[in-house]
């Protein structure tokens, strides 16, 4: 099996490859651009192995993804490569819908060039995994979950340049042909995350003594889901998904923001005793404008009709996670030096009207 990965470099796209490759023997093109947010030593562990080769490549570039193509001859494309940090999106749009629309406009039409040019079986298996996010449905009440069904509500220019991707994807399987599967996670959280998201950052301060912020009243809700399983529902989807369908990823473990930075600080007392109480640091922040209330996902499909089934709760996952940042410095160390876990996303003041 030959797969490209687009954003393989990055944090969930660095878990998929790690699991193609060292799990599942595949010959894996790493496809990614290297932004802040992709580096190479999430790839380490694959160093010297003979089933994994790295293209950096912008996934806009036509010549560049096409050549990949041609070279490669992939039997899969796994589509992860994407701007993802709602924060940088409210004050840097213009790379969202650059990466996020018309980067995916490029590899769907580089993959169905070349899927038109396959024959027999070859062309009848192929596949092409769009991976999304939860984000793209907006925001939930208190009840109720997101199904593969609910209409698409985003709030972010994150999330509607993330709809407005999953919308090509479907239109390029119902326009051309082309093989295409669709996926939908909630919030990922784990080993190899870039520090600006909330768990990494909350662990990352706290080792540090610095603030933990918290937005609002911290009564915002995600439905938490651990790397590893969904690299594995990944694998599983483009595999045995649909042609044409939507498959949901969900963790089915809600906490309010709140509750997640209690339970990295109690975890921090326990493994990093230095500066404890550690939730003496907790600092409430001004909320992050159109901040959606809660999200939470139905994976009841990939569950019954694939037979994927979460291996961590957020108990083990978090747990596991809190000790890997501790234990391995030689990572994130380097990502703080650009990154200082300053908040993202402050729009400036209105100015004040002439009296």
């Amino acid at each position: 099996m030959r797969v490209i990965v687009t954003g393989g470099a990055g944090f969930i796209g660095s878990a998929v490859v790690r699991h193609l490759v060292l799990v599942k023997g595949y010959d894996v093109l790493t496809v990614d651009k290297l932004t802040y947010a992709g580096t190479m030593t999430s790839l380490s562990i694959l160093d010297n192995k003979s089933g994994h080769t790295f293209l950096k490549a912008d996934i806009c570039d036509k010549q560049a993804i096409t050549e990949a193509f041609e070279t490669f001859r992939p039997d899969r494309v796994m589509h992860l490569a994407a701007e993802s940090h709602v924060d940088r999106s409210i004050t840097g749009a213009a790379d969202f819908v650059q990466t996020n629309v018309m980067g995916t406009f490029n590899m769907l039409e580089c993959a169905r060039a070349y899927w038109q040019s396959l024959q027999g079986d070859v062309k009848e298996t192929f596949r092409f995994l769009h991976v999304s996010t939860d984000e793209v449905y907006g925001s939930l009440g208190d009840d109720g979950l997101f199904t593969e069904t609910t209409p698409y509500d985003p709030s972010s220019p994150y999330s509607s340049s993330k709809a407005a991707s999953d919308h090509l994807a479907k239109a390029w399987m119902r326009t051309y042909g082309l093989p295409v599967v669709v996926s939908n996670c909630s919030n990922n959280y784990g080993p190899f995350h870039f520090p600006e998201k909330l768990i990494p950052l909350i662990i990352l301060n706290a080792v540090s003594g610095k603030p933990l912020p918290v937005y609002g009243t911290g009564a915002n809700i995600r439905d938490w889901l651990y790397v590893e399983d969904h690299a594995r529902a990944l694998d599983l989807i483009a595999e045995s998904g649909k042609v044409g369908e939507t498959y949901n990823v969900g963790g089915r473990n809600e906490r309010r923001n709140i509750d997640v930075v209690e339970k990295i600080c109690a975890l921090m007392d326990i493994h990093h005793p230095e500066g404890a109480p550690h939730n003496q640091l907790i600092t409430y922040v001004t909320d992050r404008p159109g901040h959606d209330a809660r999200y939470a996902i139905d994976a009841t499909r990939l569950e019954t009709e694939l037979g994927w089934k979460a291996e961590e709760d957020f108990d083990s996952g978090i747990e596991k996670t809190v000790k890997w940042y501790l234990d391995n410095r030689w990572w994130w160390e380097p990502l703080r030096d650009g990154y200082d876990g300053s908040r993202l996303g402050l729009l400036a003041a209105a100015p004040k009207a002439a009296s």
